[in-house]
């Protein structure tokens, strides 16, 4: 079944766009980093052009993030002072970012700086988290234990102006997460996703926070970073597609909330491996995409805006005439959706336990 993207003028099947959100979001969850990274180029693979793309699934990041960060609040899994220190930087990075997207936007190249960027990322990080995961996986096999050292010092922890992180028991230079999170919006910006791939990483290697604070207080950062990246993108370019962001949050939500249950039981070595080659594979369909199959975008077919429903037209008129209003209210949304996924989830949660409680 095919549906209208009013704002994207063009059809995409919607139980495509379902279960690809969902298994994105059973992946984000289970691995606590955002989806965008492999949800945007499925997007770009169903024919929504790459700038309708990536400022819609920043929308979509925006409501699983809450929904994870929410669940993770109620649990006290996260670092508030250590989210906040990288979220300025994220900030910063983000209208650096932006400013970038409307440079290569003016003289028409953005398509392929996006298509470029994640064929490179997709490549360095599938590499690396392959090379990881089968190297654990042989430890595994062999029962070989390896000691990790407590910490290993970068010429980032030699930055002046330390602060002490009560929660995640750090003495840290505060420009140690500001310029991770300068880096992560930057990306945001570009690419239409969270960053977690990266800041999930640097939390563990550079700053070297406790792993169980790690998810939550990198979904936090991401509520942030993708609220500017939300809001820039509708008002400046009015690339927000509401219908398509419905779909996407449905999807993504259900997903995150199953990924994290999921992840409470599951051994995620494996997993990780099998990500990591899904990363590369999605890396190799882009860059074939972009060079040798660039005639399937000239073969999209439009409908005509006269022929909208009421619903579309409404969206249309809207996002053109209050663009703010419309990327305030796409943020609102989001938030919304996420914060009441979460919720539900606790409350089946509480349900489910003292049902058993009750029959033990």
């Amino acid at each position: 079944m095919d549906v209208f993207l009013p704002i994207a003028e063009v059809s995409v099947n919607v139980l495509a766009i379902f279960s690809l959100s969902g298994i994105v979001g059973i992946l984000s969850g289970l691995f606590g980093v955002g989806g965008g990274f492999l949800m945007t180029p499925f997007l770009i693979f169903l024919g929504v052009p790459p700038t309708y793309a990536v400022a819609n699934e920043a929308n979509n990041i925006l409501a699983t993030s809450v929904s994870g960060s929410t669940t993770h609040y109620l649990k006290d899994t996260l670092d508030y002072k250590m989210g906040f220190m990288i979220v300025i930087g994220g900030a910063v990075g983000t209208l650096i970012g932006i400013w970038t997207f409307t440079y290569f936007k003016g003289i028409g190249k953005i398509d392929i700086v996006i298509s470029l960027a994640y064929m490179y990322i997709l490549a360095i990080i599938g590499t690396a988290m392959l090379v990881e995961g089968l190297g654990e996986i042989d430890k595994a096999r062999k029962k070989i234990t390896t000691k990790k050292k407590l910490h290993v010092h970068y010429w980032i922890h030699g930055l002046p102006l330390r602060m002490r992180f009560q929660k995640s028991k750090l003495y840290e230079s505060a420009f140690t997460p500001i310029i991770i999170g300068l880096i992560v919006g930057f990306i945001a910006a570009i690419m239409g996703i969270g960053g977690a791939f990266i800041l999930v990483p640097a939390m563990i290697y550079i700053i070297g926070m406790p792993t169980k604070l790690i998810p939550g207080t990198s979904l936090f950062v991401t509520i942030f970073v993708s609220i500017i990246v939300t809001f820039l993108h509708a008002f400046n370019y009015g690339s927000i597609d509401l219908i398509l962001v419905f779909m996407l949050v449905t999807g993504s939500i259900i997903g995150v909330q199953c990924g994290q249950k999921l992840g409470e039981s599951v051994d995620s070595t494996g997993l990780k491996t099998l990500l990591a080659v899904l990363l590369l594979v999605v890396g190799i369909a882009i860059a074939y995409d972009t060079f040798f199959a660039e005639h399937t975008v000239q073969e999209i077919t439009k409908i005509d805006k006269n022929d909208l429903n009421p619903l579309s037209m409404f969206i249309k008129r809207i996002s053109v005439e209050v663009p703010i209003l419309y990327g305030l209210f796409s943020i609102v949304f989001a938030v919304i959706l996420g914060v009441a996924a979460a919720f539900i989830r606790r409350f089946f949660s509480n349900l489910r336990k003292k049902y058993f409680k009750k029959i033990t």
